[in-house]
């Protein structure tokens, strides 16, 4: 049996990839431990693509306990160079309603102690962040989804906090007024882990309820267990529409500068010592 190979990865489970041909999954190991579990690729569209559930088959990895980068290293061992990313998030805005997704250009990471770099020297690494989200797959995400008819907010901004438990409404509330968009557990380090080894990265936030400090506001409703149920398996179902169009619609060739993000990123410790 040859070596096992993808282009595009996917973060998630088995749902995703029910209806694809010559499924076949795969133990793999990396220099940072085991990934949260085996790697299935499958064909879509006549593409190879790698699934692989974040959290665990079972679910039994919390996001801060997430080996984010035995996941993103497995997937570049694969030869994966384009990242699809869905996560399931709450909605810090009104008019971002559950149901809906949001493909995100722009983060900010409340999270800590996650290994979160690929590089503890002896190289000095400063990855650029400025646009962490492959501009070109969003764009197709968008157009994808527009196609669909899904609805969907074409950019937003996602706070990334550390989990597992729920925000306060007092932080919540802060959140709100800086005007960012979703709110997550996941999305830090994945996204800079993948860009340190230029892989493309697009995140597809879906939104199942709002968050604790919108309560109260204009045209937001009470969300109990049962609607964020609802809403989470109507946002899985819509995004297996969208995966199973976006994939073969992704150009084979990258027209994106996400392989370059290494360049001028690295301060050897000569040029150091040369400053």
């Amino acid at each position: 049996m040859g070596k096992p190979s993808a282009e595009i990865g996917v973060f998630g489970g088995s749902g995703f990839y029910s209806l694809a041909s010559g499924v076949k999954s795969y133990a793999l190991h990396t220099p940072y431990g085991q990934p949260s579990d085996r790697l299935t690729i499958a064909e879509i569209g006549g593409r190879k693509v790698a699934f692989l559930p974040r959290h665990g088959s079972r679910h039994q990895y919390p996001p801060h306990a997430i080996n984010y980068r035995a996941n993103i290293w497995a997937m570049r061992e694969l030869g994966v160079t384009r990242i699809i990313a869905p996560s399931a998030c709450g909605s810090l805005r009104p008019e971002v309603e559950p149901g809906q997704f949001v493909f995100c250009d722009q983060f900010v990471n409340l999270t800590y102690d996650r290994k979160d770099t690929f590089y503890d020297g002896p190289l000095s690494v400063h990855i650029s962040s400025e646009e962490p989200y492959c501009t070109e797959m969003r764009e197709i995400g968008c157009q994808v989804a527009d196609k669909l008819g899904i609805p969907f907010h074409p950019r937003g901004t996602v706070v990334v906090i550390q989990g597992p438990r729920f925000s306060t409404r007092a932080e919540s509330k802060w959140f709100l007024q800086t005007g960012w968009t979703v709110i997550n557990m996941t999305q830090y380090p994945e996204v800079v882990l993948a860009r340190e080894l230029g892989i493309c990265y697009l995140n597809v936030s879906l939104v199942t309820d709002w968050d604790v400090g919108l309560a109260g506001e204009p045209g937001v409703r009470t969300v109990t267990a049962e609607e964020v149920a609802r809403v989470f398996n109507q946002n899985n179902e819509k995004l297996k529409e969208l995966l199973f169009e976006l994939i073969p619609s992704i150009p084979r060739e990258r027209g994106c500068t996400c392989a370059d993000a290494l360049k001028d990123a690295v301060i050897s410790p000569m040029e150091l010592m040369e400053d």
